[in-house]
């Protein structure tokens, strides 16, 4: 069985090593299109913050990991897929045949269209070519512009200010991190990185940017222009389903398409053994069954897993994936857990202290929790999760989380280990 992986980071690594695990007689291709051994995106925020050197993003360590296992690891960009003659076409006009073909291609950053956004120091932050012109532009005092305020901008933002730079961050939502925090968590994540010397402009847009004399300027909507020595877009990603389309547009090769690359509970896509996983497949959702895009590394990891394992022919079905995000801004820790804006028909208990940058809110429906958002309040962040993940049923602590949600901890132990320590 010969066993081809698009795509080199978290998704494609883990499902190598779990079919090597599971199928050792087995042939196993990684196909990545950078220079460097495969490595973690969620790592780059550490380089940047001079955390770790450039070796300390690689996903594994050691000279030998890969050609211990016997998983070939190949620089080469896929350009598409032929299922019916099961081959995947490579850049350098060559392909390589498969029996079955994992597509963990990931997603890439969006740039908004906007004029100048080409500009030389004007940069996103993705991949290690990325993260050295980041790391060149963002010296100690340094006028350094954010474009997104989200899950990856508020990672950039913590490194960016680690580094002394004299950082603006400029969000068009409303609030920071709009697909994850309410009106009154971005608000209060807001004011902390104002408190520790950000400056944040939520509401406001970026219509064009200009470069003279080596120095950027952008014209924003509403406000002021922004003079910046560098740019760090962050404003969003999209999965890399863009090498299966075919002239006319369509997805090609018998590969449905939506958001990302459909699945179903066994990350089969469409086409007879083609499966997909991570941030390019649009698979199950946990908390609605609906079939969603779930970047983010933990979805991506057990992706890997399951699409292994199913590849193998060990029948494995996918539960569905939690919207699941922790994130350290600036020493503030949040979360957000599953149906965290609301169940069509639920309730809420909310608790607020404004003064201690805490908050947390539960989203019920009947008598279980399906979502939530804590904001300095880390010790209830596996709690949440497991409470939501189990659908427990809360009985008699409804009542009592309706009036005080921060007893939720003592919740979870009595319904789950008859225990309300």
């Amino acid at each position: 069985m010969k066993h081809v992986i698009i795509g080199a980071g978290p998704t494609g690594v883990v499902a190598a090593e779990t079919l090597r695990r599971i199928d050792p007689s087995s042939r196993i291709v990684i196909l990545g299109d950078e220079p460097e051994p495969p490595y973690s995106r969620m790592a780059i925020p550490y380089l940047l913050a001079d955390n770790v050197g450039e070796s300390g993003t690689y996903l594994r360590h050691g000279d030998a990991h890969f050609e211990t296992l016997d998983v070939e690891v190949r620089q080469a960009r896929a350009t598409g897929v032929d299922t019916a003659k099961k081959s995947v076409a490579l850049g350098d006009g060559g392909a390589i045949d498969y029996d079955r073909l994992l597509i963990a291609t990931g997603a890439h950053p969006i740039k908004p269209p906007i004029e100048g956004i080409d500009s030389e120091g004007v940069e996103n932050c993705w991949t290690l070519a990325d993260a050295r012109r980041v790391l060149a532009g963002a010296q100690p005092g340094s006028r350094v512009v954010l474009m997104g305020a989200g899950f990856i901008g508020c990672i950039v933002l913590e490194a960016l200010a680690a580094r002394g730079v004299e950082l603006v961050v400029v969000e068009m939502a409303d609030r920071m991190l709009p697909r994850m925090m309410d009106e009154t968590g971005g608000a209060m994540i807001a004011r902390w990185c104002e408190s520790r010397g950000v400056t944040v402009r939520t509401g406001t847009r970026v219509t064009g940017i200009a470069r003279a004399g080596g120095k950027l300027t952008l014209a924003t909507d509403p406000g002021d222009p922004i003079e910046a020595d560098l740019v760090v877009c962050a404003t969003g990603v999209s999965p890399n389903t863009g090498f299966l389309a075919g002239a006319s547009g369509a997805a090609g090769a018998g590969i449905e398409c939506g958001d990302g690359i459909l699945v179903d509970h066994r990350l089969r896509t469409s086409a007879e053994d083609v499966y997909a996983a991570g941030d390019v497949a649009q698979g199950p959702d946990f908390s609605t069954g609906r079939q969603e895009v779930h970047a983010i590394q933990p979805t991506a990891v057990e992706h890997g897993r399951i699409a292994a394992l199913n590849m193998a022919g060990a029948e494995t079905p996918f539960r569905g994936s939690l919207s699941m995000n922790v994130l350290n801004t600036l020493g503030l820790v949040s979360s957000s857990f599953g149906l965290w804006m609301g169940a069509e028909g639920g309730e809420r208990s909310t608790a607020v202290d404004e003064t201690r940058s805490r908050y947390l809110r539960l989203e019920f429906e009947d008598d279980r929790i399906v979502g939530a958002l804590a904001l300095g309040l880390t010790q209830h962040v596996g709690v949440l999760r497991g409470l939501i993940q189990t659908r427990v049923r809360l009985g008699a602590w409804m009542e009592k989380l309706r009036a005080d949600p921060t007893l939720v901890m003592n919740a979870y132990l009595e319904c789950t280990q008859g225990d309300a320590r």
